[in-house]
């Protein structure tokens, strides 16, 4: 059984953080279940273009207001406390927040967490 508390991550290799967000992450792939659980806050005004392209990600909005838009059809989706959005087709989109924001957010497959978004928006594959 694996416990884990946000607590217990902030200030550890597992509080990774950009100029517009942060990133805890609870689960990874050394953890062995097969996974990534992410907290995700992200400030008021952000705006990030991000295409996971090796990897499906499903977020769980928990606090804030904002729109993720599809930037293959332009279609925009309100995003508010209780709303989960899923990128199953490695949608390439936009992320606006317009207040701050705390996702929960699941990886597949699992991430290292050495894993740096590159000039495109997605992470590369790790390599172990």
């Amino acid at each position: 059984m694996i416990v884990k508390s946000l607590e217990q991550l902030i200030g550890t290799d597992r509080d990774v953080r950009g100029s517009v967000w942060a990133s805890r992450r609870f689960l990874l792939a050394e953890d062995g279940v097969g996974f990534t659980l992410t907290e995700t806050s992200l400030s008021a005004g952000a705006e990030q273009v991000l295409w996971y392209k090796h990897h499906i990600e499903a977020n769980y909005v928990i606090e804030g207001e904002g729109e993720v838009e599809n930037m293959a059809t332009g279609e925009r989706y309100a995003l508010s406390p209780g709303t989960v959005y899923t990128l199953d087709q490695h949608d390439k989109h936009c992320l606006r927040c317009f207040t701050d924001m705390r996702l929960v957010c699941v990886f597949t497959p699992a991430l290292t967490g050495r894993e740096t978004h590159d000039a495109d928006g997605s992470y590369e594959p790790a390599v172990d």
